[in-house]
C-alpha cells in the first residue's frame, strides 16, 4: 500500500500487505485502516499514525492450518463503535464477521476473533453498512443457469417468455441483499449454513492420511495412495455446450432439435462417448475464455478476473498472459511440478507467433499435406512453463493451423517416447485443441461444421495413438471445453462436454452424477498424489463414479474417419445476398479466427444459420440479440 502526501503530491512510504488489495477502509476514528488482501485471503491492519501494519486477520472460511485459500475478501464495512469488521468473501458466498482485537480498534480487546459468517447470494462485491443493517452487492446473484422468473426491466412483473434471458452464460444480473445485522444466535446458524453450503464436509477426504500397503485404484481414495495410471493428459477445447454437440444421444438428457454439430460432424466424440462413458451433467464455470482457461487449469478465477468479466479493459487473458489473473497457488502444473511431477505443455497457455501476412488456413493445410515445413515460434510470459512449453506443437491462440497439425506434433513426439525403451511420458501433458471454436463463416476459414470436425478428428487420432502405445493401460485422458460462451442448451447455459478415456473408464454407460471442471482438475490431483490447490478444488467431488476397478486391457480406440470434407470453405461473400451475406462480412470484421475475438451471441447465431437456415433461433435458452454484450 502506498502512503502519499496529497499536500506535496509525492509518495512517503509502502507497505507490504497481502496479494492482490482490492479494497480499503478506515476506522469511526480514523486511527486504523483496513486492507482486504483477495489472493491472500487475510485483512491487514495498518495504524495509520506509525504507518505500521500491526495486525493481519485471516477471514478465509477454510482456516484449518492446510493452507487453502480462495475465500477472496474484496469489500468491507465496519460498525459505528469500530469493533467489528464485517468482510465480503467473494468466493464463499458469505460476509465474514470479525470483533477486532487490540491491534486493531481503539476499543478493542485481545486477539482478533472470527465470531462468525452470514449467507449472501453469489460473490459479494460490495457492503454497506447503514442503522444496523447489511446492504450486500452481489456480483454473481441471478441468471445463466436456468430460464429464470425475474422482472429484468425493472417494472415489478414477471416478464414475457420473450424476455427470458437466463440460460446465457453472459445475461446474469447482480443483486443487492438488505440483511439486519445478527444477533449471536443467528450468527451462529447463519455460520452453520454457510459451512454446509460450502461443502466444507468433503474437506476431511483431503486430510486423511495415506495408508501404506493399499493397492493402486484409477482414483485412489486419499491423496498419496497409489493409482494405476502414471500419465494424464488433459485437453482443453473451446467453447461448445452439451446440446451443440451430443444432444442427439439418446443415452443423455440431450435435447435433438438444438444438435448442430452432432454424429455426422463429431463422429470420434460420439463413439468415445459410447465405448467408453457418457457425462450428461458435466459442466464448465467461467462465463469466457478468459476465464475458462483459467477454471480448468486453477479450479477458481481471482476476484480480479471476476470483476473484470464485463469489460476485460486491462487484456483478454485466454492465454494467461495477466499476471493479474494468477491467483497465490498457482495452475495445475505448479501444483504438479512443486511435487516432484513431470510436465509437458501442448499448445496451452502460448502464443503461436509466425507470419501472418505469408500464411492462411488453405496454405497452411496444404503445406502439411505436402510435407513442407511451417516456421513459428511458441511463446509463454510464464517462467515456469517454458522448460516443459513443446515447441513442435503450435499454441492454441490462433485458428489459422489446424487441429491435424497440432495431433501430428503430438502423435510424433508420443511415437518417438514410446519407441525409446529408456523414455517415459510426463506425468501431466496440458493440450489445448481450439478449432472446435470455428471462424464463423469467414471465407478465409472452412465452414463451421468442417473446423469442428477437424477437432474432433484431431481428438480421435490422438485418443486411438495414446490406446495402441505401449502407455495406453497408465495413461488416462480428461477432455473438456474451456468454456460454453453464450451457446444454446436447455438444462444449463454452463452444461458442456466432458470425456474421460482409459481402460478403467470403459464403463459404457451414462453417468449423471453433477461434475465440473473443478471436479476434474481435483481428479486429476488425486491422481497424481497432489493436494488441492485452493478452497474450491479442495470441496470439488472427484470423478469416482468415471471409473471402474476391473479395466478392459483388451480394448483400443479406433479414429473414426471424417464425414466432412475439411477443406469445405466458405464462400466468397461476391456470391451471397441477405442473411449469408450479413454474416460473412460481420464474421470478417470480428475476426472470429482469434479466440474470443467478437460477440459470442453473433458467432452463435451465425452457427445456428449454417446448420438450420431459417428455422427459429432459440433466443429463450441463448438471450436476446439486442442484449449481447461487447466485453470480447
Amino acid at each position: 500500500m502506498s502512503i502519499i502526501d496529497i499536500k506535496q503530491g509525492k509518495p512517503e512510504k509502502e507497505l507490504s500487505v497481502g496479494l492482490h488489495p482490492n479494497a480499503i477502509i478506515s476506522s469511526p476514528d480514523q486511527r486504523f485502516l483496513y486492507v482486504a488482501n483477495g489472493n491472500s485471503d487475510y485483512v491487514s491492519v495498518i495504524d495509520a499514525q506509525a504507518q505500521q501494519v500491526t495486525d493481519s486477520i485471516f477471514v478465509g472460511l477454510f482456516n484449518r492450518g492446510n493452507g487453502y485459500i480462495g475465500s477472496t475478501p474484496n469489500a468491507l464495512a465496519i460498525n459505528p463503535e469500530g469493533t467489528t469488521l464485517y468482510v465480503a468473501n467473494g468466493m464463499d458466498n458469505a460476509l465474514c464477521v470479525v470483533a477486532l482485537g487490540s491491534k486493531a480498534a481503539t476499543n478493542g480487546k485481545g486477539s482478533p476473533q472470527i465470531k462468525g459468517y452470514i449467507p449472501t447470494q453469489a460473490y459479494p462485491s460490495g457492503i454497506v453498512l447503514n442503522n444496523n443493517e447489511l446492504y450486500v452487492m452481489n456480483l454473481e446473484a441471478v441468471g445463466a443457469r436456468v430460464a429464470n422468473p425475474v422482472d429484468q426491466s425493472g417494472q415489478g412483473r414477471n416478464p414475457t417468455k420473450k424476455e427470458l434471458k437466463a440460460y446465457n452464460s453472459h445475461k446474469q444480473l447482480a443483486s443487492i441483499s438488505f440483511i439486519p445485522v445478527p444477533d449471536e444466535a443467528q450468527l451462529a446458524t447463519f455460520t452453520e449454513k454457510v459451512k454446509q453450503q460450502s461443502l466444507q464436509f468433503r474437506l476431511a477426504l483431503t486430510e486423511q492420511v495415506p495408508r501404506p500397503g493399499v493397492a493402486p485404484r484409477p482414483v485412489p481414495e486419499r491423496i498419496g495412495e497409489p493409482s494405476v495410471f502414471k500419465h494424464v493428459l488433459y485437453i482443453i477445447k473451446e467453447n461448445r455446450t452439451y446440446d451443440q454437440v451430443l444432444g442427439d444421444m439418446r443415452q443423455g438428457n440431450g435435447l435433438p432439435e438444438l444438435c448442430i454439430f452432432g454424429d455426422s460432424v463429431t463422429p470420434n466424440q460420439h463413439r468415445i462417448a459410447r465405448d467408453y462413458l457418457l457425462l450428461d451433467n458435466y459442466h464448465v464455470s467461467g462465463k469466457s475464455s478468459a476465464e475458462g482457461h483459467h477454471w480448468a487449469s486453477a479450479a477458481m478465477v481471482t476476484d480480479y478476473t471476476e470483476k473484470s468479466v464485463r469489460a476485460w479493459f486491462r487484456s483478454y487473458p485466454h492465454v494467461l498472459y495477466d499476471a493479474l489473473v494468477y491467483d497465490k497457488k498457482g495452475l495445475i502444473w505448479n501444483n504438479a511440478l512443486d511435487h516432484g511431477k513431470t510436465v509437458r505443455m501442448y499448445g496451452e497457455a502460448c502464443t503461436c507467433q509466425y507470419n501472418e501476412k505469408q500464411y492462411d488456413w488453405r496454405s497452411l493445410y496444404e503445406m502439411r499435406k505436402e510435407g513442407k515445413p511451417f516456421s513459428y515460434t511458441n511463446t509463454t510470459t510464464i517462467s515456469r512453463i517454458r522448460p516443459v512449453l513443446s515447441m513442435d506443437f503450435p499454441g492454441c491462440n490462433d485458428e489459422t493451423i489446424s487441429d491435424q497439425m497440432r495431433a501430428d506434433a503430438f502423435i510424433k513426439e508420443l511415437n518417438e517416447t514410446a519407441a525409446n525403451p529408456n523414455a517415459d511420458l510426463p506425468n501431466l501433458m496440458v493440450m489445448s485443441l481450439p478449432n472446435d471454436h470455428t471462424a464463423g463463416v469467414n471465407p478465409a476459414f472452412p465452414v463451421p461444421r468442417a473446423m469442428v470436425a477437424d477437432n474432433d478428428l484431431a481428438v480421435g487420432r490422438i485418443v486411438d495413438a495414446i490406446t495402441h502405445s505401449r502407455f495406453g493401460a497408465s495413461t488416462v485422458i480428461f477432455i473438456t471445453e474451456d468454456d460454453s460462451q453464450a451457446g444454446w442448451d436447455h438444462v444449463s447455459a454452463y452444461r458442456t462436454t466432458g470425456f474421460i478415456v482409459s481402460p478403467y473408464s470403459r464403463l459404457q454407460k451414462t453417468v449423471h452424477t453433477n461434475y465440473n471442471q473443478t471436479s476434474m482438475v481435483r481428479t486429476m490431483e488425486q491422481i497424481l498424489g497432489l493436494p488441492p490447490m485452493n478452497v474450491l478444488d479442495a470441496t470439488a467431488l472427484p470423478m469416482f463414479d468415471c471409473f471402474s476397478d476391473n479395466p478392459d486391457l483388451s480394448f483400443k480406440y479406433k479414429v473414426v474417419p471424417n464425414r466432412v470434407n475439411l477443406t469445405d470453405m466458405n464462400p466468397s461473400p461476391a456470391g451471397l445476398k441477405g442473411t449469408s451475406l450479413r454474416f460473412a462480412n460481420l464474421s470478417m470484421r470480428h475476426g472470429f479466427y482469434h479466440i474470443d475475438q467478437g460477440h459470442d451471441d453473433l458467432l452463435n447465431r451465425i452457427l445456428w444459420f449454417t446448420a438450420k437456415g431459417k428455422k427459429r433461433y432459440p433466443a429463450e435458452l441463448a438471450g436476446a440479440e439486442e442484449e449481447d454484450d461487447d466485453d470480447d
